[in-house]
């Protein structure tokens, strides 16, 4: 396969077996009955086809139109229902009310700033009835703090080579991720290397508690392992499932 864009190899390289359990977490907590369900940043569309299946109608929201193209590929060989959105998260003005949003994939991490983060919770609270239920993850202290600096990860096929190193940002509990894939390019009979830097930060958890209270969220639940298990020192990501007042 020859691949055309930088969406395209990166959604090859996600590891799927996520997918199934960011589902399960969900469904553990708002059971699927038909109702409408907002996926931020929710990329190619792997989890939104779960979700579709599982009984949700699910609208894909990303800023990235090349990922919504794959996600509509998707949905079209599964014979899934996505209602497909361009946009940035920071911003659901012209987005209709709904009951449940989720973030997944440490997509909150993308954020800039802890301003950032909350504008989206309020965000997503406008948009959330009394009762609602707003669902995400983040990159936990330790992940960003002692996991990530240094890491690195090589991997190569017929088709292309990834190299992937990631090192401390500028600010506390951030990372840069340097990521670049090498395509191989018949017309030149050579590789052809696509290069992306992605910037992540993470906050401690009572920023976010915090976050969440002031942006009009109560009975927050924390956990660890999709929900399996409580937060521990050296817990990797944080799931939180918010209810609105």
């Amino acid at each position: 396969m020859i691949y055309q864009t930088f969406a395209e190899v990166y959604d090859k390289l996600m590891d799927q077996s996520l997918y199934s359990q960011w589902r399960d977490y969900v469904t553990k907590r708002v059971a699927p009955a038909g109702q409408p369900i907002l996926e931020l940043a929710g990329g190619s569309g792997f989890l939104a086809v779960l979700l579709a299946q599982a009984g949700y109608q699910v609208t894909d929201f990303d800023l990235s139109d090349e990922m919504l193209s794959l996600a509509a590929e998707k949905a079209e060989e599964a014979d899934a229902q996505l209602t497909l959105i361009q946009g940035d998260m920071r911003d659901l003005s012209d987005l209709p009310p709904v009951p449940v949003v989720t973030c997944f994939d440490d997509s909150i991490c993308y954020m800039a700033n802890l301003e950032e983060v909350q504008q989206v919770f309020t965000q997503v609270a406008s948009l959330l009835p009394p009762g609602g239920d707003f669902l995400f993850d983040a990159h936990s202290l330790y992940q960003m703090d002692q996991i990530f600096p240094g890491y690195m990860y090589n991997y190569q096929t017929d088709d292309f080579a990834f190299l992937w190193h990631s090192f401390v940002g500028e600010v506390p509990h951030s990372v840069e991720h340097d990521l670049t894939f090498f395509l191989y390019d018949e017309g030149l009979d050579a590789y052809k290397p696509l290069t992306e830097t992605h910037k992540e930060r993470t906050y401690p958890i009572n920023d976010y508690l915090d976050a969440l209270t002031a942006s009009g969220f109560e009975k927050i639940e924390v956990t660890a392992d999709f929900g399996r298990q409580p937060i521990q020192a050296d817990s990797t990501r944080w799931f939180f499932h918010a209810k609105k007042k």
